[in-house]
């Protein structure tokens, strides 16, 4: 009995040092000087031009992941893919890579006496510090969400359906869109939702593929890095509570979809 008290207090213990504890400071250091601040920071052109981006990005990168996801997802899971094994290691790349490396990587590969640089240059195109180099970098390091939410489903449920449907004379679309994609839609909403959700709060890569320009390529967490840098803490942390209610609403829309899964 005391073991088990030890185990649970323990955990809680942990998750309120890690988690609660900097969410309620971060609500604290927010409001220590009333709403009005904090209105005034987030209603500046500069945090509404943030917000825009990263929610336009997110809007974005979000379809293009579905759309892999779902192609990908079906081709590993029902080994239709030539080299399945390799595909399923560069799905889950940015998982093992640092967020910075992707970044450098995008950098290397689109700036200047990159491979693909010049001859963009070249041509009157411009990726890096621009929209394109933020979807590409949020796109990269989102990638793996959704297939990984879609393969384990479609391993689960297997080919019985899917065959009975082509025996009776549907084709491969009709197969997909009325048997595959039904049995997916808890799996593949949870998979928007992380997506989503690493989309919004990504940093790293886009901080270096941005040039943080403001009121161009400045997005929300870019945004609080560089008022905190000036030292304009009510805007820092008005973004970054901002950022937080996001979180928060996307873990309770992951809580709800998880249920939804178990059934």
């Amino acid at each position: 009995m005391a073991s088990r008290l030890l185990l649970r207090f323990g955990a809680l213990g942990y998750l309120v040092v890690l988690l609660l504890a900097p969410v309620v400071m971060i609500t604290y250091r927010t409001f220590e000087h009333g709403v009005a601040p904090v209105v005034s920071a987030l209603s500046s052109p500069t945090a509404h031009h943030a917000i825009y981006l990263s929610i336009l990005v997110t809007l974005i990168a979000v379809p293009l992941n579905v759309a892999f996801g779902l192609v990908a997802g079906v081709a590993i899971a029902r080994r239709r893919m030539p080299a399945g094994r390799a595909v399923n290691l560069l799905v889950n790349l940015p998982f093992a890579m640092s967020p910075v490396v992707i970044g450098l990587a995008l950098y290397t590969l689109y700036g200047r006496g990159g491979w693909l640089g010049d001859w963009l240059s070249a041509h009157g195109i411009q990726v890096l510090f621009s929209l394109p180099a933020l979807v590409l970098a949020t796109t990269f390091v989102s990638l793996p969400f959704v297939v990984r939410e879609v393969v384990p489903v479609l391993e689960e449920i297997g080919t019985d359906q899917e065959q009975a449907a082509a025996t009776l004379g549907a084709g491969s679309m009709t197969t997909f869109w009325r048997i595959t994609l039904p049995a997916l839609r808890w799996a593949l909403a949870y998979g928007v939702v992380l997506t989503a959700a690493r989309a919004l709060g990504e940093f790293g890569a886009v901080s270096i593929v941005s040039g943080n320009i403001v009121g161009q390529t400045q997005t929300l967490p870019l945004l609080v890095e560089e008022r905190f840098r000036n030292f304009d803490a009510v805007g820092a942390y008005s973004a970054g509570f901002a950022l937080a209610l996001i979180s928060l609403f996307i873990v309770a829309a992951m809580t709800v979809l998880s249920r939804r899964k178990e059934h």
